[in-house]
């Protein structure tokens, strides 16, 4: 677990080197992986290196977790081994009959498990609109509302929840805020400044960059109980992440401040091109100025709105699937937050139960030359529709 540092060099550059550690036997610019799991004890029968066993700690992995810690500015930051383990954690340091109030759209993974697991450990979960502020205040109950979640933008209909007054909302009635940032990127959001006590990230996505790791991230404002009880949890359930793909998002998270912008200013083009497709019926999009949380999203989401966007397609279902059916360059996989843009059919994923709009394509737009990216999707528009 490792905590951030009141940084002499911005975000980008800190990123770009990885802090700057050089490894000191070598002085070789990037770290070696370390893959022991077990360590000396000292004569004394002390452990004065900080390394006990490598279920609860190991140095590749704090290297990871300083680079996010930095970025969030916060405390400190945990990886899990996948984004699920990472958003679960925080949920299992509660304790049964806790109340939580979650969003009625969120990752699909993790809504499914607050509503088939969660009541096994007594949790009572209920889902409200988040991205209405008036609606929180009613489903907020002090006293008994242990933690608020938050998912902004929320996947996949990328609706906006204003983090600073639901804090208010939550801190008030004595509860804690989490906010998955996954789609934000902590380049584009940092929820812990904006009032949030612990931010989430399916590292996974953006964070790694390169579809090549399942990876989760925890970061907090402050190593209070409830954050020891976090750490515990990854202690205890072996939900650490290895080394070697600590490493690997290491090396993503290098690229990550040119990948994020990157990506967002693809897909803020490509929102604005198929807002006026005639095959297209909506498109969603926070950086839209039509979005109902544009206003809170430009207030929130400084330098851009992030990387995903959906289009409903006019003509239903059948014509959705079949223009993910119709593209060649972006690719028909689930995921996000890649170099490589992808397309996919939300609803036929999600399943029964979903709120996602059966003609609703959930596209997450990549570093591709974006003129490439709207020729091939634009052609999948028109061969679906006949034309």
């Amino acid at each position: 677990m490792s905590s951030s540092k009141t940084p002499r060099w911005s975000k980008r550059t800190l990123t770009a080197q990885a802090l700057g550690h050089v490894e000191p036997t070598t002085h070789a610019v990037v770290s070696p992986i370390h893959v022991a799991t077990t360590y000396i004890r000292d004569p004394d029968n002390q452990y004065t290196t900080g390394y006990v066993y490598g279920r609860p700690d190991n140095a590749t992995v704090r290297e990871a977790e300083a680079v996010i810690a930095m970025w969030e500015e916060a405390e400190a930051a945990l990886v899990f081994s996948s984004g699920m383990s990472a958003a679960t954690a925080v949920f299992l340091a509660l304790a049964p009959g806790d109340h939580v109030v979650a969003p009625t759209v969120m990752y699909w993974a993790l809504r499914n498990w607050l509503l088939t697991e969660a009541k096994h450990w007594g949790l009572v979960v209920d889902f409200v609109d988040t991205s209405d502020v008036d609606a929180m205040r009613k489903a907020v109950q002090p006293g008994r509302t242990k933690l608020v979640w938050l998912e902004t933008p929320s996947n996949p209909l990328w609706s906006i929840s204003d983090i600073q007054a639901i804090a208010g909302i939550a801190h008030g009635a004595g509860a804690k805020l989490g906010v998955d940032s996954t789609v934000a990127t902590p380049v584009f959001t940092r929820p812990l400044a904006l009032g949030a006590d612990i931010v989430m990230h399916a590292a996974t996505k953006s964070l790694n960059g390169h579809s090549d790791v399942i990876a989760g991230a925890l970061a907090t404002g402050k190593q209070d109980a409830f954050w020891n009880r976090i750490v515990a949890n990854r202690r205890n359930l072996g939900a650490i992440l290895g080394p070697f793909e600590a490493f690997l998002l290491i090396r993503g998270m290098r690229t990550l401040d040119l990948r994020a912008r990157a990506a967002a200013a693809n897909a803020a083009e490509l929102a604005q091109r198929f807002s006026n497709h005639a095959h297209v019926a909506a498109v969603l999009y926070p950086g839209l100025k039509t979005h109902p949380g544009h206003d809170i999203a430009a207030r929130q989401m400084q330098g851009g709105f992030g990387a995903m966007l959906s289009i409903r397609v006019r003509g239903g279902e059948a014509t959705a699937v079949a223009t993910a059916a119709g593209v060649t360059l972006w690719k028909r996989a689930t995921s996000l937050g890649g170099v490589e843009s992808l397309i996919e059919h939300r609803a036929s994923i999600e399943g029964a139960g979903s709120p996602c709009p059966p003609d609703l394509l959930r596209l997450s737009a990549g570093i591709e030359d974006v003129e490439d990216l709207y020729a091939d999707l634009d052609q999948a528009l028109r061969r679906a529709h006949g034309g």
